[in-house]
């Protein structure tokens, strides 16, 4: 095992973040959540990344608190969100390991880590792999983020520190995309080396088109355009909302702008989408008659830019024509590159391998997918598809605050940007696991009590507050 430079780091921030109390914890953990090409540590071919770490201080810090521990413990009742979501975990780990010994040689899979098997490149046939083991524990460690921050957000304190907690992640993952570019632009990319130092394959300098592809803080402009749709859906929203209108609209703005610059074909695709689930959200608002200044304006003049661009372009065919190459290089002419057919057979082999184990799964990281509806149903099959649905019901899909008041408006928002989060993870998810980002927006929405329900919940913020 080694500790890297910015393991150190991490290190050393967690224990001043320590002292300082849960909020500073809570802040430390979102910040280092989006260092997706980092490895704090090194063990063996393991990359153990900062945001782990951090969250070892989270928990020592919660476990001190005799409040928050107990308010840990309640989040397992099975009237909470996060029960489903520790049924998913427990059945996914022992999959991990029941599995590929049960079902071993039953079907040919593509390992998502290493196998016993000579790596051909292609199938092999169904047996334990390395990947079962790392897996499992980002699951777990997933699940502990999730139990972790779902405690604290039962305060009007902790609630406040979560929700502060997720607009300093969105900063940081606008802000490194921007460092990014400026350090390629300047040839000064060695900058942001040590927090690409993990064991993985890092398309930090690539290029389409003469275009830089932003990667952020994470390995790829895939991964980079997954979570800036999380970003845009949950900033989009707020903003829609009044809420910090200042700075929710220049993080949901410079998002988009960073999506369609990224040239991913996920973000391509699933900008488009949210722009319709937050223009849909605006106008439902006004319908309902709970819309701001901020909703009319966004409802009425989205159409007219829109058709102010198109008419724009039209008087510009060198634009268009541009414009058109870029999308179809990027987009179009996607599925028919050598990438696009080697994931389309990832697909393939991997929903052969959930028919061939009868639907109960061959184990989470035992077989390589490339979407996250796939990896699901392919790792932990029917029963951990049902714990899943269940558990995005309770936590996104079940009304939760009282109508039109804030704690309903950030239920929303943790909403669309978990709509954000799932639009990239189906078009290119490997794995099940959905990371940090999706534990702070379902951690928040848990804290926030159904409408139906009579258990009183938190109440962060005083009623009607905005800012």
């Amino acid at each position: 095992m080694s500790i890297e430079p910015i393991g150190v780091l991490t290190i050393l921030i967690g224990l001043v973040c320590l002292m300082l109390g849960t909020g500073a914890l809570v802040h430390g953990l979102a910040i280092m959540a989006v260092l997706g090409a980092a490895a704090a540590m090194l063990i063996g071919a393991a990359n153990i990344q900062p945001g782990h770490v951090m969250l070892v201080f989270l928990v020592c810090g919660v476990l001190s608190r005799r409040r928050e521990a107990a308010a840990a413990i309640r989040t397992l009742h099975p009237d909470e969100p996060a029960f489903w979501f520790t049924c998913l975990v427990v059945y996914g780990v022992a999959s991990a390991f029941l599995m590929p010994r049960v079902f071993a040689g039953l079907t040919e899979i593509i390992p998502l880590g290493t196998t016993a098997f000579d790596d051909t490149g292609s199938t092999v046939p169904l047996a334990p792999v390395s990947s079962n083991v790392t897996q499992s524990l980002y699951l777990s460690t997933t699940l502990l983020c999730l139990i972790t921050l779902t405690a604290i957000a039962a305060t009007r304190e902790g609630f406040s520190a979560v929700f502060n907690g997720l607009l300093a992640c969105c900063i940081a993952n606008t802000v490194f995309a921007i460092l990014d570019i400026a350090t390629y632009s300047t040839g000064t990319q060695e900058l942001l080396g040590f927090i690409r130092n993990a064991r993985y394959t890092l398309h930090t300098d690539s290029e389409i088109a003469g275009m830089k592809r932003i990667v952020g803080s994470y390995t790829e402009a895939s991964v980079f355009a997954r979570s800036t749709l999380g970003v845009l859906g949950f900033t989009g929203t707020l903003w829609l909302c009044g809420v910090r209108p200042r700075l929710t609209g220049i993080l949901a703005g410079l998002s988009l702008v960073l999506i369609v610059l990224s040239t991913s074909s996920t973000g391509l695709v699933g900008a488009p989408v949210m722009l319709l689930l937050l223009y849909a959200f605006a106008i439902a608002r006004l319908v309902l008659g709970n819309g701001v200044r901020l909703t009319a304006i966004f409802a009425l003049g989205a159409p007219v830019v829109g058709l102010a661009v198109v008419l724009l372009l039209l008087l510009d065919p060198d634009a268009v024509a541009k414009i058109y190459g870029y999308v179809d290089l990027v987009v179009l002419n996607k599925a028919s590159s050598d990438s696009g057919v080697e994931r389309s057979s990832w697909n393939v082999i991997s929903f052969q391998n959930f028919l061939d184990s009868w639907g109960l799964g061959v184990g989470v990281g035992t077989a390589r997918a490339s979407s996250f509806a796939v990896a699901l149903l392919a790792s932990v099959g029917v029963p951990g598809a049902l714990f899943y649905a269940v558990f995005v019901f309770e936590c996104f899909l079940r009304p939760r605050g009282r109508p039109g008041s804030l704690e309903a408006d950030i239920a929303v928002a943790t909403r669309n940007g978990y709509v954000g989060l799932l639009v990239g993870d189906l078009l290119v998810g490997p794995v099940i696991d959905q990371g940090f980002f999706f534990c702070m927006l379902a951690a928040l929405a848990a804290a926030i009590r159904p409408r139906t329900s009579r258990v009183p919940g938190p109440v962060p913020f005083a009623t009607g507050a905005r800012i």
